[in-house]
């Protein structure tokens, strides 16, 4: 990697911790009930593994330790994420289980301490944050050992046709649309990994009305990064926008996520 290229991972990396450090007690109150499904779903997929470890890239606020808890009580269960507020509460959750740690770190290219020797990697909805994820899921995979799964859940380019998502997607022109998700398999496949599911899932999720979403989307979800680089002007005149364009009352839509489970 380039000197440029190095520098300008690290601003990105920066960036995303920023907005989710202001974010996190918001995002764990509002989105983490809400995206329980997907959550399961990623748990779900992990299914019999070999001993070692359960690692958690991206965790956040660690919506997935209970779950997790539940079906390997005797093992190490770590978490890993950039942001110092999702580690904060993250830790808040973890009190009281000698097994588990969680690390404030770069969870996109794990340190070799792992290397080879989990059995199972678990994320749920981080991945599209990275600068490479595609690189991120080979550091992950490369985390387990023979027999060992990666489950991971994120958020595709195109989630919903008709929605809140959908309809910040149009407001938002310009964005750079990512071509890292074709090649997620591939690069998973060049380590000999065998992808046993890849598909996607929707569950509903329901907002008490559009001014409740945006709100929530804007100081405690993925905006909360646009609102501090780009200010608060911005964020008002895109809150206008999209409520003028949004349906009255409680709004219940049906994204979809992408499930990618590959084993070793």
């Amino acid at each position: 990697m380039s000197e440029r290229s190095s520098v300008e991972r690290a601003a990105a990396l920066e960036r995303v911790a920023r907005g989710w450090d202001a974010a996190a007690e918001g995002y764990d109150g509002y989105f983490v009930p809400r995206f329980a499904p997907w959550v399961e779903l990623a748990v779900d997929g992990v299914g019999e593994v070999p001993d070692g470890p359960i690692l958690v890239p991206c965790c956040g606020t660690f919506p997935e330790l209970k779950l997790l808890l539940e079906r390997f009580p005797d093992r190490e269960i770590a978490g890993i994420d950039l942001s110092a507020g999702m580690v904060r509460i993250a830790r808040e959750r973890a009190a009281g289980w000698p097994l588990v740690e969680v690390i404030q770190g770069d969870a996109s290219t794990l340190d070799s301490r792992w290397t080879g020797g989990c059995g199972a990697v678990v994320s749920v909805f981080g991945l599209q944050q990275l600068p490479e994820p595609e690189e991120a899921v080979q550091s992950w995979f490369g985390a387990l050992r023979p027999g060992g799964r990666l489950s991971v859940v994120y958020w595709p380019t195109v989630t919903e046709e008709d929605g809140p998502f959908a309809l910040l997607s149009r407001l938002l022109p310009g964005r750079a649309v990512p071509d890292w998700e074709s090649r997620l398999v591939p690069a998973l496949s060049a380590l000999g990994a065998i992808v046993e599911r890849d598909e996607q899932s929707a569950f509903p999720m329901t907002h008490a009305d559009a001014a409740g979403f945006f709100d929530a989307f804007a100081q405690s979800g993925p905006l909360r990064a646009a609102a501090i680089a780009r200010g608060d002007a911005f964020i008002a005149d895109l809150r206008t926008s999209f409520l003028q364009q949004a349906p009255g009352g409680e709004w219940t839509h049906h994204p979809r996520a992408r499930l990618i489970v590959a084993r070793r």
